[in-house]
């Protein structure tokens, strides 16, 4: 599963936009909000399967279904 399927399969209802775009030299950057949580430059290496996802939830909180309180 990719970064942006483990985002949206359980995010979707609370990201308001998700832009990916492209870089050069195989730049992997993800933002929150203007906030770097992931640099591939600064790790050095690709991302883990789910490591987005957990840097996410570190951010934002753990995921809340549509409809949960």
């Amino acid at each position: 599963m990719s970064a942006v399927d483990d985002l949206l399969s359980g995010y979707q209802h609370v990201i308001d936009e998700l832009r990916i775009i492209t870089g050069d030299n195989g730049v992997f950057d993800v933002k929150v909000d203007g906030e770097l949580i992931y640099s591939k430059n600064r790790t050095g290496r690709h991302a883990e399967p789910g490591e987005i996802l957990a840097l996410f939830t570190d951010l934002v909180g753990p995921i809340r279904r549509y409809g949960e309180e």
